[in-house]
């Protein structure tokens, strides 16, 4: 019995080692910063007029004001980064996550780099897990209706971009070098979760 206790004792040990590494890279620690953790938006200021709430423990938006897209956009200026988030969209939603954007009250995706979350975009080489503009996704995934994960990588000219575990884009660019992240909301419904950034 004590051999067994110990033995129990052990995998104890190693099943908490593997929740508090999971936490670490999460935004428990390890340098991870969280930006939105369904509580509050402290973080962020409003660029544009959508009907940013919370429900639960995501934002939710699902319908603006008719001018444009509008934003959620970080208060911080952000360089070299991992980020994490979740999102749900609608089938018809326009979403993305824009980065490096120089100007803090005019976001685009040509003077921004935006991570798109587009299903029904018509050129879709440039929808869902492309970098609008810059890199282009083949076959585009769909990412309406369910729970999703970017997982986003910026350091120096390279940027690259994780969809559900699975690589959607990659490239070295070297045009834009600092600037806020927006969330965008342009149609359908969108929701963000676990926004988590880590400073490189």
């Amino acid at each position: 019995m004590k051999r067994m206790s110990a033995v129990g004792s052990g995998f104890a040990v190693l099943g908490a080692a593997t929740v508090l590494a999971a936490c670490a890279s999460m935004g428990g620690g390890g340098g991870w910063v969280t930006l939105f953790d369904g509580k509050d938006l402290n973080q962020w200021y409003t660029v544009g007029k959508a009907n940013w709430r919370i429900e639960g423990d995501a934002v939710v938006a699902d319908k603006h004001d008719g001018k444009g897209s509008a934003f959620l956009v970080t208060n911080e200026i952000y360089k070299d980064f991992e980020l994490h988030a979740e999102f749900w969209v609608s089938h018809d939603a326009n979403s993305g996550i824009y980065m490096r954007c120089g100007n803090p009250e005019v976001l685009t995706d040509k003077i921004c780099y935006e991570a798109n979350i587009f299903d029904e975009r018509p050129d879709p080489s440039y929808g869902t897990g492309a970098i609008t503009n810059f890199a282009k996704v083949s076959p585009m995934p769909k990412a309406g209706g369910k729970w999703n994960t970017y997982d986003i990588t910026v350091q120096g000219d390279h940027i690259v971009l994780v969809l559900n575990g699975e690589k959607t884009a990659d490239i070295h660019h070297s045009a834009l070098h600092d600037g806020r992240i927006g969330l965008q909301y342009a149609a359908g419904v969108v929701k963000f979760r676990n926004v988590r950034i880590k400073p490189l």
